[in-house]
Formats: C-alpha cells, sequence, structure tokens
C-alpha cells in the first residue's frame, strides 16, 4: 500500500493552522475580554502595552513564562503536570471535523494571475476544503472528544493535595454529568433533521433555513449547557474564588496555570464554532459558494458574536448557587432537552403523532405548574403561621 505523502503535508499544513489559529485566537480572546469588560463597565480596559493594548497578551505571555513554578510537596507530581496538558490538548483537537468553508479545491504552490494566462510556481498538491476533515461520525467525534476534557480538571484538584481544588474537580465533574446529558440530547434534533452525524452534511442540510429556526429550544439549552461545560461564568463554579480560593487551579502557577486558562478560551472558540455550524448554518451566506473566503468570513463572524454574548454574560451576570446549577440541569434543562426530542420525532413522522405529543406534553405540564403552585402555597403560609407566632411570643415584637 503506497503512501500519499500530499494528503500527509496537506494534513500537516491545516493542523498547523488549526492550532496557530487557536492559539493566536485565544491570546486575543483574555485583550478582548478586557476590552469588552470594559466597555459595558465604563472602563479604559489594557492600554499600556502597544498601540491600544494590542501587545497585552504578549506582555502577559511573557510574564507567565518567567514566572516561579510550584509543585505542593504532599502532591502526585506526574498527574499535577500532566493534568494542564489533558486539559488543553482535547481543546485543540476538537475542531478537526469542523469545516470553516465550502468544499473547494486549492491548489498548492501554483499561482495563475487571472487576464494574463500566466502561471506561477509548481503543483505540488492539491487542498481539498477549507477544513482539517470531514468524517461521517463528526458530531460522535465531537462529543467524544468534549467528554475528556473534565478529567484533566478532576486530576488536578486531586493531585494537587489541595482541599479546595478536590472540591474545584468534584465539582467539575457532577456539573459535566449534569450538562452533558443535556448537551447531547439537545443535539438528536438537529441530526435526525439533518440525517447525518457529519457536520459538512448539517451545514448543507441549513442551506435554506438555519435550525435554529426549526430547533430554537434546543439552540438555547445547546449554549447554555456548553457555558456549563467550558466552566464559563454564570456556570463556574469549579472555580469560585469567594468559596474556593481559585478551585481546581488553586496550587497551579506559571505555564501550568496559563494551560488551564488557554484550555478554557480556546473551548469557548470551539463550542461557539459547534453552535455556528449546528444552528447558524455554519460558513453558509449570501454568495459563499461563488466566492468561497466569503464563507470564511460568515464562519468567523458568528463565532465572533457568540464570543461578545459570553464575554457579555460574564460581565453581567451573577453566578450561579451550585444547588441552583445542578437543579437547572437536572429539572428544567434535561426534561425541556427530551421534549424537544420527542415533539421533533413526531414532527418527522406525520402530524397526528404531533397533535398527540403536544396535548400529551402540554397535560404535564399543567399538572406540574399545579403542583407547583400548591407546593409554594404551602411554604407561604406556613412562613406566615411561623411569623405570627414570633410575633405573639414576643411582645416587643407586637
Amino acid at each position: 500500500m503506497s503512501i500519499d505523502w500530499g494528503l500527509l503535508l496537506e494534513w500537516l499544513i491545516k493542523s498547523v493552522i488549526v492550532c496557530f489559529v487557536l492559539i493566536t485566537g485565544f491570546a486575543y480572546m483574555t485583550f478582548a475580554e478586557r476590552k469588552v469588560a470594559a466597555l459595558l463597565q465604563t472602563r479604559m480596559g489594557p492600554n499600556r502595552a502597544g498601540p491600544w493594548g494590542f501587545l497585552q497578551p504578549a506582555a502577559d505571555g511573557l510574564k507567565l513564562i518567567f514566572k516561579e513554578e510550584l509543585i505542593p510537596a504532599g502532591a502526585d507530581r506526574v498527574i499535577f503536570v500532566l493534568a494542564p496538558v489533558i486539559t488543553v490538548v482535547p481543546a485543540l483537537v476538537i475542531l478537526a471535523v469542523v469545516p470553516w468553508g465550502p468544499m473547494v479545491d486549492i491548489p498548492c504552490c501554483l499561482v495563475t494571475i487571472p487576464g494574463l494566462g500566466v502561471t506561477l510556481g509548481k503543483l505540488l498538491f492539491i487542498i481539498h476544503g477549507l477544513g482539517l476533515t470531514d468524517v461521517n461520525v463528526g458530531m460522535l467525534y465531537i462529543l467524544s472528544v468534549a467528554s475528556i476534557a473534565v478529567y484533566g480538571v478532576v486530576l488536578a484538584g486531586w493531585s494537587s493535595d489541595n482541599k479546595y481544588a478536590m472540591l474545584g474537580g468534584i465539582r467539575s465533574s457532577a456539573q459535566m454529568v449534569s450538562y452533558e446529558l443535556s448537551l447531547a440530547l439537545s443535539i438528536v434534533g438537529v441530526l435526525m433533521l439533518a440525517g447525518s452525524m457529519s457536520i459538512n452534511d448539517i451545514i448543507n442540510a441549513q442551506s435554506r433555513v438555519w435550525y435554529v429556526v426549526l430547533q430554537p429550544v434546543a439552540a438555547v439549552i445547546f449554549y447554555i449547557a456548553a457555558l456549563a461545560e467550558v466552566n464559563r461564568a454564570p456556570f463556574d463554579m469549579p472555580e469560585a474564588e469567594q468559596e474556593l480560593t481559585a478551585g481546581y487551579h488553586t496550587e497551579y502557577s506559571g505555564m501550568k496555570f496559563s494551560l488551564f486558562f488557554m484550555a478554557e478560551y480556546i473551548k469557548m472558540i470551539g463550542v461557539s464554532a459547534i453552535f455556528t455550524s449546528l444552528f447558524l448554518g455554519g460558513w453558509r451566506g449570501p454568495l459563499a459558494e461563488q466566492v468561497p473566503l466569503l464563507g470564511l468570513v460568515y464562519f468567523w463572524g458568528k463565532i465572533v458574536v457568540s464570543l461578545f454574548f459570553m464575554i457579555w454574560l460574564r460581565s453581567t451576570h451573577p453566578r450561579l448557587r451550585y444547588d441552583r446549577l445542578m437543579a437547572l440541569g437536572w429539572k428544567v434543562l434535561l426534561p425541556l432537552a427530551l421534549a424537544n426530542v420527542l415533539v421533533t420525532a413526531a414532527a418527522l413522522i406525520n402530524q397526528t403523532l404531533l397533535l398527540v405529543v403536544l396535548g400529551v406534553l402540554a397535560l404535564v405540564v399543567a399538572v406540574l405548574l399545579v403542583a407547583a403552585w400548591r407546593r409554594t402555597a404551602r411554604r407561604l403560609r406556613a412562613a406566615r403561621v411561623a411569623r405570627s407566632g414570633a410575633v405573639r411570643g414576643n411582645p416587643l415584637g407586637a
């Protein structure tokens, strides 16, 4: 069996480009977050390093490189060092199956000047498509890789020999289990509509209408669950500084700490790209098929809007209490995701079944609302009785 060296070289070039874009995106996402937060809070933000502060990420990187590395005496040294790597590697490889643009063939090292008929260079190989690769189980690959990242966080907390870090790791694992179910179920409706697990097929199926229009409930559930998956505010309980000092990375410093930081921001870019591909038509837009570079602009433009919303949410929304966070995952998002799957399946079979399913769901919701109202009424009645008894037993209060 002969080796296709051109194909291997194409994959290598694309992999380097993907990693470069994600790492550069991480660096300037930190700058963008500080600038946008400053704009929302009427502050200046970073403006000292370079023109308009554009060199601030480089200054932060140099500072972290030269910062002292510390390992606690009681820590498991091997796992303590490996945990940041286990966290950042899945973030870098998760976009391998997400196309950035239409499937076009680009000749490498061969340039043709239009109008003159002049060709420069030599054709070494052809780059197929604006994406690393396209596999028919791309969505399964994404879910598998996304579930690996939590191991790094849990191992970081366990290996640090620190109770605050350990609590952060336990919280992260519980949060991942709670929201991974809702996230996976929110995708099922999209897969049923597209009839494929290939990201490229899902994007092509949205040529007429985006799935955010056909699956609005699934889109909201996916976005909320994705925020919880990447530990972004208001779901950043594993590193809640008011309760756990810094959570799972309390004992980390220098470049090890920066790897956790890198993983968070790269995962923000990753989940925004996946959300764009599943619900916003990916690279599709006006004239994107005729001008492939426009597809690239549309794709990253949608990602930038999603990232801006994440920063906006962090700057304006308080952190959830831990029990409320878990209740939201199990009592709200999971039943909603299941109901969305039922409704989508019924709609694809026939209209009569859809009406039956909607009627049953409406009845269930009505029963739950009545039960919640009665429970709230009992609590209010008990509170009034307790308050009136306290007032009667205290003349000064009366």
